[in-house]
């Protein structure tokens, strides 16, 4: 099993930066793609941003220029660096990693964190 465990979200006032981690942990993995979600009361769950083990990250385009997402893959801790956030950021974001077993029994897994709230401020 792979858990995930998000940190660093918290209150800010609108133009301000947060960096939010997701630490991973559990059996050994390769990585296929990652994701930070995010989901604002009343609201669907909408990708962030996203990152193939291949590929260059993608944003979605409310964020795109201000959000950077990242991985060390030496402590299985992924980021996304949040600036000049904004009041529309406000929601619970949560990290998402899909990968496989690099060891026996081998397997895909499809791991979900519990969520960091981001709240920011006008």
């Amino acid at each position: 099993q792979v858990q995930l465990v998000e940190s660093g979200g918290g209150l800010v006032q609108a133009g301000g930066s947060l960096r939010l981690a997701c630490a991973a942990s559990g059996r050994a993995f390769k990585f296929d793609n990652m994701g930070w979600y995010r989901q604002a009361p009343g609201k669907q769950r909408e990708l962030v941003a996203s990152l193939h083990s291949r590929g260059v990250p993608d944003y979605g385009a409310s964020v795109k220029d201000r959000f950077t997402i990242s991985r060390d893959n030496v402590n299985n801790t992924m980021y996304l660096q949040m600036n000049s956030l904004k009041p529309e950021d406000t929601a619970v974001y949560t990290c998402n990693l899909k990968g496989r077993y690099v060891l026996s029994p081998w397997g895909d897994f499809d791991a979900w964190g519990q969520g960091t709230l981001v709240t920011v401020s006008s």
